[in-house]
């Protein structure tokens, strides 16, 4: 009987209570929970958009016009900014186990992501070496979502750019034209046109914050910009305002080593150093061509004629070369590397002067590279190192 007093007290008091708010709210607008009681239905809330805009375009015409121009110069420059994706093979390592013996890891295939630029209506492609450098595989896709394969037609890696050859009969590339960088001056608009995080057709929009810098101990100047550059845009142009190549973007510099994303400060190869990279290519391709005595001038065909072990050799630091090496374990009798001198054990540690991660690396780099080319290989024979000159030749299997 006392808990049905109790219930009938707090159910008393319920109701007073919203008695009282009811009066309350008696002259205040809004629906309230009388009128929900009540079986009122809530009136529709007011809402009442602007008509115009607080500013009309006639009334900003120099910021107006420069939205409309920027918007131009974005849709003149796409068509000719290329992805550049690619795969790295790493062998996996050869571990000894006190249980179960010599154990070998996985082969991991690592996926990379670059930025590059049309040059040339056939389908020349600028990027950064870094992007392609050691890799088994590359493919290009332009603006519209069309991929290619590509060729490796050379790179220098001390400039870090590099020359692709799209695999295509077309001849209507949307190209850009190079700048001359000597002209560029601190202050001026620019904009990094690219594929960060694997964002394709990326804008951003920035100045020349300063020129000559240098990475490391670099004697190659570049060009500093404020331009947003992320993983990604490496090998993109960085454009002037008239959607000429004023430079290849190459990096990201940071004041924090823990911090990977743009802090403000951009590095790009500027466009002059660029573009004397492409020329001294295609002159050498034009002249093996011309030269090249019973050999195709096809690039990418690359053959020296040498088997080497699938596993690293680790070179002592106290030859003061790369750390691993490529031992080599036979050699196909009159191939390119046997007319060169190059002998079964030589451990090859540069291919012209660049070091490489795993065996596989080399070889993929011979692969790439244009027959007639003339190369330097770094080698240790006998406990000594020198220098071997070898010219390549076109691989069996790519033979026309």
């Amino acid at each position: 009987m006392e808990n049905i007093r109790r219930l009938l007290f707090t159910a008393l008091i319920f109701i007073l209570a919203a008695m009282l708010f009811s009066w309350w709210r008696h002259d205040s607008e809004g629906y309230g929970l009388s009128d929900f009681l009540s079986g009122e239905k809530p009136t529709a809330a007011k809402f009442t958009a602007p008509e115009k805009s607080k500013l009309a375009l006639d009334e900003l015409p120099l910021i107006s016009r420069l939205n409309d121009e920027f918007t131009k110069l974005s849709a003149a420059v796409l068509p000719s900014v290329v992805s550049v994706t690619t795969k790295t093979v790493r062998p996996g390592e050869m571990r000894w186990h006190p249980f179960f013996g010599l154990i070998g890891e996985r082969t991991q295939v690592v996926p990379g992501l670059g930025s590059g630029v049309i040059i040339s209506k056939e389908g020349h492609v600028v990027t950064n070496f870094h992007v392609i450098e050691g890799v088994a595989e590359i493919q290009i896709t332009t603006n519209d979502n069309k991929k290619y394969p590509v060729q490796i037609l050379g790179a220098s890696p001390d400039r870090d750019i590099a020359l692709l050859k799209i695999e295509s009969n077309r001849v209507d590339f949307q190209a850009l034209k190079f700048a001359n960088s000597d002209e560029a001056r601190v202050g001026q608009i620019v904009f990094a046109v690219g594929n960060p995080f694997g964002l394709s057709g990326t804008v951003t929009q920035g100045i020349i914050s300063a020129r000559d810098r240098h990475l490391s101990d670099s004697q190659m100047d570049y060009l500093q910009t404020d331009t947003v550059i992320n993983p990604g845009n490496s090998g993109g142009p960085l454009v002037n305002i008239r959607g000429e190549i004023i430079g290849v973007n190459v990096a990201i510099y940071r004041g924090d080593e823990g911090v990977r994303a743009w802090q403000g400060v951009g590095l790009a190869v500027p466009s002059n150093e660029a573009k004397s990279v492409v020329d001294s290519i295609m002159a050498k391709i034009q002249e093996g061509t011309k030269n090249a005595a019973g050999v195709s001038g096809t690039t990418g065909k690359g053959y020296l004629g040498l088997e080497v072990s699938s596993e690293p050799v680790e070179i002592d630091p106290v030859w003061g070369t790369s750390r691993r090496g490529a031992l080599i374990t036979d050699i196909s009798p009159g191939s390119p590397a046997a007319e060169a001198g190059l002998r079964t054990g030589d451990v090859v540690t540069k291919f012209q002067g660049m070091a490489f991660r795993s065996p596989g690396d080399l070889l993929q780099i011979i692969r790439t590279q244009p027959p007639g080319s003339e190369v330097k290989l770094e080698v240790i024979r006998n406990n000594k190192m020198g220098d071997i000159i070898a010219r390549l030749g076109t691989r069996p299997d790519a033979a026309p």
